[in-house]
């Protein structure tokens, strides 16, 4: 074969290769900004929305906590006068709003949470068909209206001889007299706190349940091989480890869903309630906002709601989030400490 047949690829000098490069570079560019085009395309509606519902109406909210406002003139700025009147002058939020409201959001809140979490538990121990059927069950409270809620229990709590609660407390030889349950002090925050247990399980409780059925099963096998023996120790050691971002969430929800569930009070017994007897923060805000058109002085209160919410979601979060060691300096500054 002579040397005339031999054909040989020429070499390619640094900037031939960059200009072949080039194209291919160019590509990943566009695509690049595709993607970026088509996620600002999926996010662009949830952050329409999120602004005109959330972003705004708390922002005003918070410039509106500064002024004098009664929803017909315009704002007269007043500093920082409505949250001291608020701490220091209103007996009515110090006395009663703000201790009823921490005892509702410790009993229906964390005794939700707690309730919500053993009761998924206990059905994911059922097969698919019951579980469901208990699961839609103890759902269906939250979905209740206020009005279909109040309907239901007024007729429970009756204060005559009529009332379900009254009739089988006198046919029990409990009560001579029918009580009242409905306009006295007394009766009404614990009606209330019932009420708020039987509606609390919510996406919460279903997020529980969803986060103990996907637990890997494997788990449990090795446990058993490691020595736990019952199924206490298999939700104490295995099952809560596995599912704490439910629980997290369910957390927040339980917070959240306690300090503004103020319709219960204000549908059962009216707002304000007898005697402040029920009277929440939520309740509060409607009672100077929507009554006494006070709505500088109702957003301050609203924008103290949302930090004591802030607070103890960021409490919860501590609790329940996963810690993680954040390894600073990259590689080599993990090695320099090891060193």
């Amino acid at each position: 074969m002579s040397k005339s047949k031999l054909k040989t690829k020429p070499e390619q000098t640094p900037d031939a290769a960059a200009e072949v490069k080039k194209p291919k570079k160019r590509r990943n560019k566009i695509s690049r900004r595709e993607n970026n085009w088509h996620g600002w395309l999926f996010v662009g509606p949830y952050a329409v929305i999120f602004t005109i519902f959330i972003l705004v109406p708390v922002v005003l909210a918070a410039f509106l906590s500064f002024t004098n406002f009664n929803a017909i003139e315009m704002p007269d700025w007043v500093g920082f006068l409505n949250y001291i009147t608020l701490l220091t002058n209103d007996d009515v939020f110090m006395k009663y709003v703000l201790p009823n409201t921490v005892v509702y959001a410790v009993i229906v809140g964390v005794g939700g949470y707690i309730l919500s979490f053993i009761l998924a538990w206990a059905l994911c121990n059922l097969s698919s068909v019951p579980r469901t059927i208990c699961a839609l069950i103890l759902y269906s409270p939250s979905m209740t209206t206020g009005v279909a809620m109040t309907v239901l229990w007024k007729v429970i709590f009756s204060g005559d001889q009529s009332g379900l609660l009254n009739s089988w407390l006198m046919e029990l030889g409990i009560i001579t007299e029918p009580i009242i349950w409905l306009t006295s002090a007394d009766y009404v925050l614990p009606i209330v706190i019932i009420i708020g247990l039987w509606s609390s399980m919510g996406i919460g409780f279903l997020s529980m349940i969803a986060g103990i059925l996907n637990t890997d099963e494997t788990l449990y096998e090795a446990s058993s091989i490691d020595g736990i023996s019952n199924r206490f120790q298999e939700m104490i050691y295995i099952t809560i480890p596995q599912m704490k971002p439910q629980m997290l969430f369910a957390a927040v929800m339980a917070i959240v869903g306690a300090f503004q569930n103020g319709v219960i009070s204000s549908m059962l017994v009216g707002n304000p309630s007898p005697g402040y007897a029920s009277q929440l923060i939520v309740n509060h805000i409607e009672d100077y906002g929507f009554l006494r058109y006070e709505m500088g002085y109702a957003a301050a209160v609203s924008v103290v709601l949302l930090l004591i919410v802030q607070l103890f979601s960021k409490g919860a979060n501590a609790i329940l989030a996963d810690k993680e060691p954040v390894r600073k300096g990259g590689k080599h500054g993990v090695q320099r400490k090891a060193d």
